[in-house]
């Protein structure tokens, strides 16, 4: 049975749940982290508190966000934790991250080890809340940090890319092996900064158009522009914006997404419903 007991809790499936215990991997993770006294901390999917404990030890305060009711009961009772800890049992895909920025008087500085089934939903989720967030720092399938950091012309350049580096700077900060997490998982693991920009380098008027050219861009990525896009834009139109029909999706960078997008925002007229 995959499901070992580690520290007398089954890691669920269903929540994809893995746990980390390397001691020299933790200790590089909180050492990237960095956390100071008085900072609004947030940690998505504590776990068993192998990131919980040595960041709490540093904080007065941390709030923490764990859908499994267990987990979160046990880090109610934690001996030393528990008094400083703020726990949210609930989803962080439905959490209001803009609201505790708000409440705490700052913005947050967020990290977690991801569940791999959530991961790329929840990053879109917190990109939207870019405003409220200072830093972010996630351990994920090292095949997704790929894609975050991924540039124009590779394989792994993909939606997730150009929306990350829309948002944020994009930083890879180590890799993680299997065996550092009970069970292991049969993929590699890593750890990402993402910052969002202070002063947006490719400003959009309206981000719901770059999200969409993204999406029908890269959902035809073996097609070229000119056909993928074709619907929204002209070839003269693609053209006057520096941007080659003949490309195909993982060809055009971030900079000439943003433009693509606002063109779109000022034409609504050649959008269909």
């Amino acid at each position: 049975m995959n499901n070992r007991v580690h520290q007398g809790h089954f890691a669920r499936k269903r929540f994809g749940q893995n746990f980390l215990n390397d001691t020299y991997i933790i200790d590089s993770i909180v050492a990237a982290i960095h956390p100071q006294p008085g900072e609004a901390m947030v940690e998505i999917g504590p776990g068993l508190g192998a990131l919980t404990e040595p960041v709490g030890e540093r904080l007065d305060a941390l709030t923490v966000i764990e859908l499994d009711r267990d987990l979160a009961a046990r880090l109610q009772t934690h001996p030393f934790l528990g008094p400083k800890l703020t726990i949210y049992q609930q989803d962080a895909m439905t959490f209001d991250f803009s609201r505790l920025a708000a409440e705490k008087g700052q913005p947050l500085r967020v990290f977690g080890n991801l569940p791999y089934n959530i991961s790329t939903p929840l990053m879109f989720h917190l990109f939207s809340y870019t405003d409220a967030i200072k830093d972010m720092h996630f351990m994920l399938q090292k095949e997704v940090v790929n894609r975050l950091v991924a540039g124009p012309n590779s394989k792994a350049y993909g939606r997730l890319s150009v929306m990350a580096q829309y948002y944020c700077q994009v930083i890879p900060v180590l890799e993680v092996p299997p065996e550092s997490f009970t069970p292991a998982p049969k993929v590699d693991s890593a750890v990402v900064r993402l910052v969002p920009h202070a002063t947006q380098p490719n400003p959009v008027a309206d981000v719901r158009a770059l999200s969409r050219i993204t999406m029908e861009a890269f959902g035809k990525r073996r097609k070229t522009l000119r056909n993928s896009l074709g619907h929204l834009f002209s070839a003269e139109v693609m053209e006057s914006l520096g941007v080659d029909g003949s490309l195909r999706a993982e060809n055009v960078t971030v900079a000439q997404y943003c433009q693509l997008a606002n063109w779109l925002t000022a034409h609504p007229e050649t959008q269909e419903s």
